[in-house]
């Protein structure tokens, strides 16, 4: 949920007008929007890029998901773990443009961490995938840009930890 949602549902349930407080950090929000945009842009369309950039900094590090028995072991498992990531970074492209992690929270990390436990899918495999995307993304954008951006990877690998 956004912060203007968020205020204005708190400000509802207590039958009152939105406080300064508030209107200032709408305000701090609606005004770092484009920026927000830029951001997601720039990621979006370097998806592919960076997607695999982070898998083979995975499979480096990770040798063992992709020798035999792992569970990126083969041509298909490969895809399937390269578009995993690709969802996390999309996942990470939606809270950037919300300005909240509500979003990723929502449409991708309830579940996650119990899901590939039931599959058998080393969870530091993917932690460490999203790792390498923010890594692969803070080359792309500037300090302040990666710093924003940074603490959506830092979500998702904080909740499917």
């Amino acid at each position: 949920m956004s912060i203007v949602t968020k205020s204005i549902v708190n400000a509802d349930a207590e039958a009152r007008y939105l406080s300064p407080g508030e209107l200032d950090r709408i305000k701090t929000f609606v005004s770092s929007g484009e920026r927000r945009l830029r951001i997601a842009q720039i990621l979006t369309e370097n998806r592919e890029r960076l997607v695999k950039t982070a898998g083979e900094q995975v499979f480096q590090k990770r040798p063992d998901v992709v020798s035999p028995g792992g569970n990126a072991y083969g041509q298909e498992l490969t895809a399937t773990c390269l578009r995993d990531l690709d969802y996390y970074l999309r996942l990470v492209t939606y809270g950037i443009v919300a300005g909240d992690v509500t979003p990723i929270e929502e449409i991708g990390v309830i579940g996650a961490r119990e899901m590939y436990k039931s599959l058998g899918t080393p969870i530091e495999g993917i932690t460490e995938g999203v790792r390498g995307l923010k890594s692969a993304a803070a080359s792309l954008l500037s300090g302040e840009d990666a710093a924003e951006a940074g603490s959506y990877f830092d979500y998702v690998v904080g909740a499917l930890s």
